[in-house]
């Protein structure tokens, strides 16, 4: 049986890479990867008079105490529910799936773990195949991203990689069109694309790096009443961009 500190320790980058597992807290985002990834948990961990999830469960189940629980939540609130799940293979392997999917993320130097867990939660919910990540963003299996994810985390296939610009290329000489947002780009409800895309986000303070910007196909803004906001936040941008690029590519 693992010591309490062993998954408290999953709040590490370091330990969760030696380890190959992230933690999933609350009784949302447990339920969201027991239906989408089952075979992923790796334990099930689980405060007195918590009910329920046994018999969906795949996994060991662990009882702790309400003080043992708290103890290894990151939360301020703990719900009594968390999960020891496995790293995706792709995200160690730092490599693109053959088959990556129609429409793709790509995030550039975005740091705040908050914003790069709703941008994948997002990629999920409109069906984006998948989303890759600069090594300068916030990482996506950190206890805020994940909770910012609400469970959807492996919903989508990541990896957070320092060849990001190399994966653009490849991509580029795939087919896909490369959109990279911009605040003087094209308003992205003009814009029209047959086959596959990738959306390029960069943080709200510097923007896309000079080599994404170099080999995009086009540059897009969001139309917007700059009298009254000069931009959005980068998870709301990317909201709008991902969905319109979504229904662009249905018309």
């Amino acid at each position: 049986m693992k010591p309490l500190s062993w998954y408290r320790e999953l709040s590490d980058p370091r330990k969760r890479g030696l380890y190959g597992c992230f933690l999933v807290e609350g009784p949302r985002a447990v339920e969201q990867i027991l239906a989408t990834a089952p075979l992923a948990i790796e334990e099930l961990l689980m405060a007195e008079g918590v009910a329920g999830y046994v018999a969906s469960a795949r996994c060991p189940v662990r009882r702790l105490s309400d003080r043992q629980f708290s103890s290894i939540a990151t939360v301020k609130t703990p719900q009594g529910i968390a999960a020891v799940v496995r790293i995706p293979t792709l995200c160690r392997e730092d490599q693109l799936p053959d088959e990556p999917g129609e429409r793709l993320l790509l995030l550039d130097d975005i740091q705040d773990p908050g914003n790069v867990g709703t941008l994948i939660r997002t990629a999920a919910a409109l069906d984006y195949g998948g989303v890759i990540l600069s090594p300068a963003c916030a990482d996506p299996l950190s206890p805020k991203a994940v909770q910012a994810s609400a469970g959807s985390i492996l919903s989508v296939w990541f990896c957070r990689t320092d060849r990001h610009l190399d994966h653009a290329r490849s991509l580029k000489d795939r087919g896909y069109t490369l959109f990279a947002a911009a605040l003087d780009g094209d308003s992205i409800t003009d814009c029209h694309v047959d086959g596959p895309a990738v959306i390029m986000l960069g943080s709200e303070g510097s923007g896309l790096a000079a080599s994404l910007l170099e080999i995009a196909d086009a540059q897009v803004t969001i139309p917007m009443n700059r009298d009254k906001v000069e931009s959005l936040n980068v998870a709301a941008a990317g909201a709008i961009l991902m969905h319109s690029l979504r229904a662009v590519g249905n018309r």
